[in-house]
């Protein structure tokens, strides 16, 4: 394994005699230099690790250097030496991107410390995460072995992606070989509890069944329907939980009260069976007879979900719900500015649906050069 290499920067290269010996006692190689333009100079010609900043440096500011070599290798890690917390100084500090920093004097176990947290973060982190995966893949799979209900079988989709997302962090390829080997073993066994169950959840007078497509709108959205205050209705087409876990926490200053709960998609679950049963509250069969000429069998050209609107309309005839609502399908970013500047006057509706169609285009393959601009557009 490489020897970790140290660059330490501060005009008072003298004292720092004792941290010098005691670094290389633990087996980091050092080079020291005086001055901000000596520490520019030497990340170029040298890869360091990891970099000790004296704050405080005649000429060439610890700042300014540290803004300087991050310009250079924007990627290395650097120690910010300080000789007080002044605000305005840390402030310039970590918004230069300092990977930690510490307060003269300065003792040798907060120096091994500062090294140990940035790192062998990487490894620390590995190494707890695979503890307790190893610790939770037995209860995991004890869990897919009982399970025999939609909740229990919930609760194992919850674990598996909740350890998708830690083992991202994890630099162990075996974990997330495990991993992949226990969702396909979950899939196995998910399939066999559909096989067995799913026939009788199509019964009218079933009483176990799961949330399922035709009953999202009917048991979740129309009783919160309340005249004289706007519910909108947001559906990401193809997002995985996952996916929604990743943005939620960004969403969370906007959001209050936020919880979720997991439905199951009839089958098919492609989205001219699935979203077309969601909006008319029908399986995809009785809308063929019910309302045939709002539905599009596979084997014609046109688009499957063009009459999502129409049969949300119908759906709500039948509940009986007279109210003022909306329904808009957002696959652009002209369609998303425009819904900006109609929200003051959505805000008058009692229901408001929206439909974002950009992960199941994503996910097919299926998006335009125009789209993918739009979308990318906001991230460069």
């Amino acid at each position: 394994m490489r020897q970790v290499r140290i660059l330490w920067v501060d005009d008072e290269v003298g004292v720092l005699r004792s941290h010098i010996l005691f670094l290389h006692e633990k087996g980091f190689e050092t080079d020291t230099c005086p001055s901000g333009n000596d520490a520019i100079r030497m990340v170029k010609e040298k890869p360091y690790d990891i970099i000790f900043l004296d704050e405080h440096m005649p000429g060439l500011s610890g700042i300014e250097t540290l803004r300087r070599i991050k310009a250079i290798k924007p990627s290395i890690p650097v120690v910010m030496i300080t000789k007080s917390e002044e605000e305005e100084i840390m402030d310039a500090a970590i918004g230069s991107q300092i990977a930690d920093y510490l307060i003269k004097p300065v003792k040798p176990q907060q120096i091994l410390l500062a090294l140990k947290r940035i790192l062998d973060i990487g490894d620390i982190v590995t190494r707890q995460t695979t503890t307790v995966f190893r610790e939770e893949f037995g209860s995991i799979a004890d869990m897919i072995s009982a399970a025999s209900t939609f909740e229990q079988w919930s609760e194992v989709y919850r674990k598996l992606v909740f350890w998708q997302g830690e083992l991202i962090r994890s630099s162990d390829p075996g974990m997330r070989e495990v991993l992949r080997m226990q969702e396909a073993d979950a899939n196995r066994s998910f399939g066999k509890y559909i096989s067995k169950n799913y026939t009788g959840w199509m019964a009218s007078d079933a009483t176990d069944k799961p949330l399922l497509s035709p009953s999202v709108m009917s048991k979740r959205i129309f009783p919160l329907i309340k005249n004289g205050s706007s519910l909108f209705f947001i559906i990401i087409d193809n997002m995985r939980l996952d996916q929604w876990q990743t943005i939620s926490s960004d969403l969370s200053p906007f959001l209050r009260n936020v919880s979720d709960e997991i439905y199951m998609s009839i089958l098919p679950t492609a989205t001219q069976f699935s979203r077309n049963a969601l909006f008319a509250g029908l399986m995809p069969a009785a809308i063929g007879d019910l309302m045939p000429e709002y539905w599009i069998n596979d084997t014609e050209d046109e688009g499957k979900n063009l009459h999502e609107e129409k049969l949300l309309g119908k759906h709500l005839q039948r509940a009986g719900i007279d109210c003022k609502w909306s329904y808009t399908k957002i696959s652009s970013d002209a369609e998303g500015k425009s819904l900006n500047d109609r929200l003051p006057q959505l805000l008058s509706n009692d229901l408001n649906v929206l439909v974002y169609n950009f992960v199941d285009m994503l996910s097919h393959a299926r998006t335009e050069v125009g789209v993918l601009r739009d979308m990318t557009r906001f991230t460069q």
